[in-house]
């Protein structure tokens, strides 16, 4: 089973994209990281409790359920306290992930995807076959954050204060097998670009009709669920995949394998560009 993960950051279009691998005709499982960490931090969650000794009561709200809001405002634009809100929560949110994982294996599922915001700051990415970002300008997010959140009370500098807390989407390339270019600065997009179901006024794939996307993202992520479907659809790829779903150990050495590898040449293009 190929495990995807999809990653980005702020208002980088990494949602939209998840929305476009979730209507994709292939149907493809996909696991919402953030879901994970809302049920994690529910009245009664270990990890809750943990946050309230952390960071006090004042992060909860009058019905004992966390103030995401209060805790937000106690952790953005503080990087040690958003490595500590991390630590407490990723744990419970891997052991999660796993579980569905092994359930979606059993039922004979070819690829899975993970969708995270922190694929990379969490070490997730060391789990996965491939790692797919959603990128655009820093420019881009700060605009767009602007442009969804300025009736909620952002303001630019609240936009800058976020921005600066996460992982900049650039130091996260090294880590990508693939990159979905989600900028506004794109030109627009021609006809022979996109996959089969394109329409004449290039609006991308149509089952994609809908959805709030630019036709180039698109046109990318219809492309890109074609080649996770193709990768064990027929031939050889299907064999293989029999093969590993029949006999597990087979499986978990090719897992393993495939783990190693991924992450000694992540680390060798990370320490290449640190070096620019």
């Amino acid at each position: 089973m190929l495990v995807v993960g999809l990653t980005g950051g702020i208002a980088s279009g990494k949602s939209t994209a998840s929305r476009l691998i979730s209507a994709h005709p292939s149907r493809i499982p996909l696991i919402d990281l953030d879901i994970l960490a809302r049920q994690v931090v529910e009245p009664g969650q270990p990890t809750l409790r943990a946050l309230v000794a952390e960071f006090g009561t004042d992060i909860l709200a009058d019905d004992g359920t966390l103030n995401r809001p209060a805790l937000g405002r106690k952790v953005f634009g503080n990087p040690q306290r958003t490595k500590t809100l991390n630590r407490l929560t990723h744990g419970a949110i891997r052991r999660r992930m796993a579980w569905l994982l092994v359930g979606y294996w059993l039922r004979g599922e070819k690829v899975v995807v993970v969708d995270s915001p922190l694929l990379v700051e969490a070490g997730m990415w060391k789990f996965c076959g491939q790692v797919v970002l959603v990128w655009c300008s820093e420019e881009d997010q700060h605009s767009r954050m602007l442009q969804r959140d300025t009736e909620r009370g952002l303001t630019p500098e609240d936009a800058t204060n976020r921005l600066n807390s996460q992982l900049k989407l650039a130091s996260k390339i090294p880590y990508a097998d693939v990159v979905l270019d989600n900028s506004s600065a794109l030109p627009p997009s021609s006809s022979s670009s996109g996959g089969g179901d394109d329409d004449d006024n290039n609006d991308g794939p149509s089952w994609a009709k809908g959805i709030n996307a630019s036709p180039q993202l698109k046109q990318q992520v219809d492309r890109l669920v074609s080649s996770w479907t193709n990768r064990y659809g027929a031939g050889s790829g299907r064999i293989l995949w029999l093969l590993q779903w029949v006999l597990p150990p087979l499986g978990l050495v090719s897992g393993l394998w495939t783990a190693y590898s991924r992450r000694k040449a992540t680390e060798d293009k990370v320490k290449r560009q640190s070096k620019l």
